[in-house]
């Protein structure tokens, strides 16, 4: 191979990863200015409750400082396919309708012990379904928002500084550490 041939390859190859690169950067749809195009502001706030009956303020900040609400509809709206966003927001329309229909007022007008309460029936209904083989979901709906809940926690800074112990520089690598019983994970 002589040098003008070498060339011409690395600067294929090279011209290759630049295309590739904004072929791969020009396909993200998140636009943080937008809420989304499948929810309103008002789902959010809901969204905000739901997650903050799955992850309540403690001694540390809970599910709705962390805004898991509009991290949820940033994740379905940029992140599920079609078929998965309408289980998402079918299921946010079914869980409004249901707790509407047990209680009488709306899922945010309900106090924390009925919310947990009334999200403890969807839970067992997600997992009577999840157990029948004949009818199958591709996934229930509350599942994907309390594995959005958790996601969106544990990787915000309220989550990750708060909910957990956090360094923000690390220093020197020590692989054994003596763990006392009720002492958070690390989230660095």
């Amino acid at each position: 191979m002589d040098r003008r041939e070498a060339i011409g390859k690395i600067s294929l190859i090279l011209s290759g990863t630049i295309i590739g690169a904004e072929f791969f950067l020009s396909g993200c749809k998140s636009d943080p200015k937008k809420i989304s195009y499948l929810f309103t502001a008002e789902d959010i706030i809901f969204l905000n409750e739901v997650a903050e009956t799955i992850i309540p303020e403690t001694n540390t900040p809970g599910a709705k400082a962390a805004q898991v609400g509009k991290f949820m509809t940033v994740m379905v709206n940029d992140c599920y396919n079609p078929e998965e966003q309408k289980i998402f927001v079918d299921g946010m329309t079914t869980l409004k309708e249901q707790c509407k229909e047990q209680y009488g007022v709306n899922f945010i007008d309900l106090d924390a012990r009925k919310k947990t309460e009334f999200l403890k029936t969807i839970i067992k209904e997600q997992n009577k379904t999840a157990k029948n083989k004949d009818i199958q979901p591709p996934t229930h709906y509350f599942k994907m928002m309390k594995e959005l809940t958790l996601l969106g926690y544990f990787t915000s800074e309220v989550g990750c500084t708060m909910a957990r112990r956090y360094i923000p520089i690390p220093g020197k690598y020590i692989g054994c550490l003596p763990y006392k019983k009720g002492d958070k994970a690390w989230a660095t």
